[in-house]
């Protein structure tokens, strides 16, 4: 293997450096534009893009939903990450490291909370209204055990993988190959987990489960980066058993259309103000 790039002395940002994220990457934070978020009735305000990170608090909120918490009601903002929204002014003072999801919650009358980085999200809504993650020690602890695995772990797969395999200008063999080894361990953990567990922490759903579905069970599944051939995702059948399983729950399916602008009709809602706009997007699917 030949390796023809000597790096310099000095690194220097090259906006022509290409790649499907190009035109939105660069080596500074903060604002570079003003612009004021929108703000919707309900007390949580989510400002996101269908993304893996996006799904896990849309997912999380609709199955709050699903529980009866009514408090959970929320409005969802699109934030067209492929055009640099996530750069605006109103979007920085929310989240200064300007990724997606990012959230507010209006819920306390006299102070706003700004909640970002989509862990600690789910960490927060979970230990808000007492669901989805257990007050016993032990398995709490192994419920965070995934969760903290996951925000590690994933960006291997999307920043890593997905990107030097899906997204880069150019195909390099270390790269994918160092990735995808990578990720075929990662897959390989899961397996022997998902095994002797229903669910990933044990036998109840519970955030972990919806921190890495988005990301691994849409892998599995063939609804990421098209690489399920090249990954040999039908070998980890307790992965599948598990992705299945979890895609087939009701606020799974609405979270998941939640901010998306691709796809089919019936799974594309970029912005969600009531219940009433999942419902009527998902009567748009085909009856089987």
């Amino acid at each position: 293997m030949t390796n023809t790039y000597t790096p310099p002395k000095v690194w220097q940002f090259d906006e022509e450096s290409g790649g499907t994220w190009a035109k939105v990457n660069r080596p500074v934070s903060g604002a570079t534009h003003s612009a004021e978020l929108p703000i919707g009735e309900h007390p949580f305000q989510l400002y996101s893009i269908a993304t893996p990170n996006g799904q896990k608090v849309t997912i999380m909120l609709e199955e709050l939903l699903a529980l009866g918490v009514t408090d959970a009601e929320y409005d969802a903002h699109l934030i067209n990450i492929g055009e640099g929204d996530q750069f605006s002014s109103g979007f920085v003072a929310v989240n200064p490291n300007s990724k997606v999801p990012a959230l507010m919650d209006h819920s306390e009358s006299n102070s706003s909370t700004r909640v970002f980085e989509s862990g600690a999200i789910l960490l927060y809504l979970a230990e808000k209204f007492g669901k989805l993650l257990s007050k016993n020690v032990t398995e709490r602890t192994e419920v965070l055990n995934w969760l903290f695995w996951l925000q590690g772990s994933a960006p291997y797969l999307g920043g890593g993988f997905g990107h030097f395999y899906a997204y880069a200008p150019e195909k390099f063999e270390y790269p994918i190959n160092r990735f995808t080894m990578e990720v075929k361990r990662q897959l390989d953990l899961l397996d022997k987990q998902l095994a002797d567990n229903k669910f990933i922490a044990g036998g109840s759903y519970t955030i972990a489960d919806i921190a890495i579905w988005p990301w691994y069970g849409n892998l599995v599944l063939g609804k990421q980066y098209d690489a399920g051939e090249f990954l040999e995702v039908d070998s980890y059948q307790h992965v599948k058993r598990w992705a299945e399983e979890v895609s087939q729950r009701p606020a799974v399916q609405r979270g998941r259309i939640v901010n998306r602008t691709w796809g089919e009709p019936w799974e594309n809602l970029a912005n969600r103000h009531s219940a009433s706009d999942i419902d009527q997007i998902l009567q748009l699917k085909p009856k089987v």
